[in-house]
């Protein structure tokens, strides 16, 4: 079937061209290999931190513990990490958003330059530059939001420094005093000033672009799964740095940890600083009551019972109290449907129901006693609230005192020894298959593309006979190849050597005689001598054909003349060192007669006719008698006339000519000329009376694409 995959067909696609993806596998391999030599090392450094479940932090104080005890998942805490909070502290903390650069050209601006800093000499890992001529560190260079980005220069003028910005000046300050703008927006401060020859480029980068940096280059994960372990790494060429900031993140994450936990044990010592001052004018104001009762009623003694009620009052109204601070703190935290919520309002409501049924004992008493229990009562109770008040201040602040946080730093910040990146092998072998797989498919998809003829299948199922196919003579493409160098220095070639007698066991010689053969069988049936050689494109070999076949026939007794019929190009002189200023165009036009333009080779039985000079009206010459009855006066004399043409598809010359042939043979090239080509050239013969009895495929190549060649070829190189 048509779309079947031919996989002999491919296999031989790919030993044809196995120098070419050789070639090109080879030189990936050294490019990639080259890359990962050249290429800037990448360093990894990596820390461990583990997030623990968050305690109030002081042993003890159980209820508080509870209140500020709440777990939090390893995702959200590293999208802590990797949040601005963080990042942002950590790149202004070691103002990573400075760059500070010498003002040269990409790729040729180092040469030239100053020689790097010896390694004695401290580099600044941010916000700095040395090399042997230069050192200088920044210690603040803020510019409006709006030149972030914008690149700022440095230069020494009259001895102190200067600031620049699109050749303007926008400040100078002598060492030790900030650089500052006329409105103030820009402030430049300089640590330590070593001034080389080098202008030296500032550039503040956004914080959104700074904290994006680096934010791509960390990588956090936890290990395993529900540890708590956080693995935090790194990347970067300098180790030094990416150290520094590695162990700047893990520090920054652990304060602010601190701080958010500190932060709540502070909101509550704000809420009951605020109670306390309250409670405390209310216990004095019970107390000045419960006095003033006394002096006006003199003193009233309480019965062990009233006592009782007294007691389990006073700690209802404790309690409480106590729910409603604790509610006020709950409520900040989570909503009223929340288990915890639900909880403490159910208590509120046992309590507040007890405290309902004393008062309701309270009432059966004497007036005296009621009064007396109810200024006791408020006395006792705002000062039990007050004294529990003051306890819990003083546990908060222990707390607060004591909160270490609920994230510990298990191994810090260390630099792998080795480089990361490039993977110098990894990359070598990735090149290399990329290679062979990027010439593999450039193959194929030529050859997808390539519809030329490669085997003579192609043209036998055309309904063409193939009566020869032709190798390609090496002899001959290396004739080709200085004919091609002297048109290229506009050299005159006079001669081109003839294949048949300089090489003679030539493979493309050998083919042409068994082209002989079966001509001499093929022209029995011919109703004249004549035989026309034609092609359907130029350059598909059709003189080469002509000239080797009229010598091969020579050399076999038969006595042959060549005439060269393409008026416009023909070449056909060169072959045989005759000279062109006389042939079958002057004959033609009436100039010259027949024996005027017949030249004899130097092979024996062989003559030709050059075409002469080119005339302004090739086809016309062709259509007059005068060329019949030269075929005709030449097929009386020679055993045969070989008449070479144009290709049928440029000019309509072929025919012309093939109207006076008895037999016309096609020349088509390997790989040249398409299926579809030869049957259009088929079709305007047809069109014009011309019978084409076969065809004969030229240069044919040793190919693993076709089986044709390689007997012959080893038959060829046999010593036996």
């Amino acid at each position: 079937m048509a779309d079947e995959i031919d996989l002999h067909r491919l296999w031989g696609l790919l030993v044809d061209h196995r120098w070419v993806i050789i070639g090109t596998t080879v030189l990936a391999f050294v490019l990639g290999a080259a890359y990962g030599l050249l290429a800037t090392p990448i360093y990894k450094a990596d820390a461990l931190l583990q997030v623990e479940d968050k305690q109030g932090g002081v042993p003890g104080f159980s209820e508080l513990n509870e209140l500020f005890t709440e777990e939090s998942s390893a995702d959200a805490e590293i999208q802590i990490i990797r949040s601005r909070m963080v990042l942002g502290q950590v790149i202004e903390q070691l103002q990573m958003n400075i760059e500070v650069k010498p003002d040269r050209l990409p790729l040729i601006g180092s040469l030239g330059a100053a020689a790097p800093a010896a390694e004695f000499l401290p580099k600044p890992l941010f916000a700095g530059y040395r090399d042997s001529e230069t050192f200088v560190t920044i210690t603040q260079f803020s510019v409006p939001e709006s030149l972030q980005g914008r690149a700022f220069t440095l230069i020494a003028e009259n001895g102190q420094p200067a600031l620049y910005f699109n050749g303007q000046m926008v400040g100078t300050a002598p060492l030790g005093t900030p650089i500052k703008s006329e409105d103030g927006r820009i402030t430049l401060e300089l640590g330590e000033w070593q001034y080389g020859n080098e202008p030296l480029v500032l550039v503040q980068q956004p914080m959104a672009e700074a904290v994006n940096r680096l934010r791509s280059r960390l990588s956090i994960s936890e290990q395993g799964k529900s540890t708590g372990i956080m693995a935090m790494a790194i990347t970067g060429s300098h180790k030094a740095r990416i150290q520094k900031i590695l162990d700047a993140i893990s520090e920054t994450y652990l304060l602010q940890n601190i701080k958010r936990m500190s932060a709540e044990a502070e909101n509550s010592l704000k809420f009951l600083d605020n109670q306390l001052p309250e409670i405390k004018g209310k216990l004095t104001e019970a107390e000045e009551k419960l006095n003033q009762y006394r002096l006006e009623s003199e003193s009233v003694d309480l019965t062990l019972e009233t006592q009782s009620v007294l007691e389990r009052l006073v700690a209802i109204e404790a309690k409480l109290n106590e729910l409603k601070i604790k509610e006020s703190e709950i409520a900040a935290r989570f909503t009223r449907e929340h288990p915890a919520y639900r909880t403490l309002i159910q208590q509120r409501g046992s309590l507040e129901q007890e405290r309902q049924q004393l008062n309701n004992q309270i009432k059966e008493l004497p007036e005296t006693q009621q009064e007396v229990l109810r200024l006791m009562r408020d006395v006792e109770v705002n000062q039990e609230i007050y004294v529990g008040l003051l306890n819990k201040v003083q546990e908060l602040r222990i707390m607060k005192a004591g909160t270490v946080g609920s994230v510990r730093i298990i191994d810090q910040a260390m630099v792998q020894p080795g480089a990361v990146k490039p993977k110098k092998a990894l990359i070598a072998i990735l090149a290399a298959m990329l290679g062979a797989m990027g010439s593999i498919g450039i193959v194929l998809l030529k050859a997808a593309f390539n519809k030329g003829i490669e085997t003579p299948d192609q043209l036998e199922e055309q309904g063409i006979s193939v009566y020869a196919a032709v190798p390609i003579s090496e002899a001959q493409s290396k004739t080709d190849r200085l004919a091609l160098l002297r048109r290229k220095r506009k050299q005159v070639q006079k001669t081109i050597p003839l294949l048949a007698t300089t090489v003679p066991e030539d493979l493309a010689v050998e083919a042409l005689r068994s082209l002989r053969t079966s001509l001499h069988f093929a022209m029995l049936e011919a109703n004249n001598k004549v035989l026309m050689i034609s092609g359907p494109s130029p350059g598909v070999g059709k003189s080469f054909i002509a000239a080797n076949l009229g010598a091969v026939l020579a050399q076999a007794g038969q006595k042959v003349v060549i005439v060269d019929a393409d008026l416009r190009k023909g070449h056909m002189h060169r072959y045989f060192g005759g000279g062109n200023e006389k042939g079958l165009s002057d004959y033609l036009s009436g100039q010259v007669q027949p024996q005027d333009i017949l030249q004899a080779t130097a092979t024996a039985n062989l003559s030709f006719i050059s075409r002469g000079q080119v005339p302004p009206n090739p086809s016309e010459l062709l259509m007059q008698a005068r060329l019949k009855q030269l075929v005709d006066t030449l097929s009386s004399e020679y055993d045969l006339v070989l008449i070479d043409t144009p290709p049928i598809l440029a000019v309509t010359d072929a025919a012309i000519v093939g109207q006076l042939a008895g037999s016309s043979l096609l020349v088509t090239r390997y790989g040249i000329n398409s299926v579809k080509e030869v049957d259009i050239a088929l079709t305007r013969f047809a069109q014009n009376k011309v019978e084409i009895k076969g065809a004969i495929l030229n240069c044919m190549e040793r190919r693993a694409t076709n089986e044709y060649g390689y007997y012959a070829y080893e038959y060829g190189k046999s010593n036996d």
